[in-house]
């Protein structure tokens, strides 16, 4: 008996069927792959605000370690105060810090400066600003160039140790204010951040009392 050859292939129900599995594998790999690639640009941008808030720690090293016991003219006028720091100093929203400091590179000396510099350090809006000019004693009226170093800062605190003969760990041994016509012993300095915290570190200025 001659018959017609049997035909195979898929149904109309089957191809739907795996169209919708593929179209859930599909789904599943988008889904995936989005997690991964917003995972990978959270840990680079996280990664990215690690590497600015070293700099700027690295910044304020330098300048902490290079710190000179020289006063600066205030509006014109002698003083004879070679560090200052104190809440709301130099306009900031939370603690400020001011001093002088050395090493700062004047190659042949071709640049109309010395090699010390004015810095200052303050919270303005949330972001942590250094202060300085070209000269160590500028005239009245002069107005400091600004460098933003942190944004989305929450705190900035600097404390002073003034005797080297008390317990460095122990909190109330620091000062929260310091005027003096000599560097304290030592500088705790915590920039609170939104990103990673509280981060503090200490700087020694001067030798400990035996």
């Amino acid at each position: 008996m001659n018959g017609q050859p049997k035909q195979s292939g898929f149904t109309l129900i089957e191809i739907m069927i795996a169209v919708a599995i593929f179209t859930l594998i599909g789904i599943a790999s988008t889904g995936v792959m989005t997690a991964v690639i917003d995972s990978d640009e959270l840990s680079e941008s996280r990664f990215e605000k690690l590497q600015t808030l070293q700099r700027a720690m690295l910044t304020i090293e330098r300048d902490m370690l290079q710190a000179v016991p020289r006063s600066v003219r205030i509006e014109g006028e002698e003083n004879n105060i070679v560090m200052r720091g104190e809440k709301n100093l130099l306009e900031s929203d939370a603690d400020g810090l001011s001093f002088v400091r050395g090493g700062w590179q004047n190659p042949q000396l071709m640049l109309h400066r010395s090699t010390l510099q004015s810095v200052g350090y303050r919270l303005q809006e949330g972001k942590l600003e250094r202060l300085f000019g070209n000269y160590v004693d500028n005239v009245v009226g002069f107005e400091p160039k600004v460098r933003v170093l942190l944004t989305d800062i929450e705190d900035f605190k600097v404390l002073f140790l003034l005797n080297g003969g008390k317990d460095s760990e122990d909190m109330e041994s620091w000062d929260e204010s310091y005027a003096q016509n000599s560097l304290p012993v030592a500088v705790m300095i915590t920039i609170t951040s939104k990103e990673f915290g509280p981060v503090t570190r200490k700087f020694m200025m001067g030798t400990l009392d035996s």
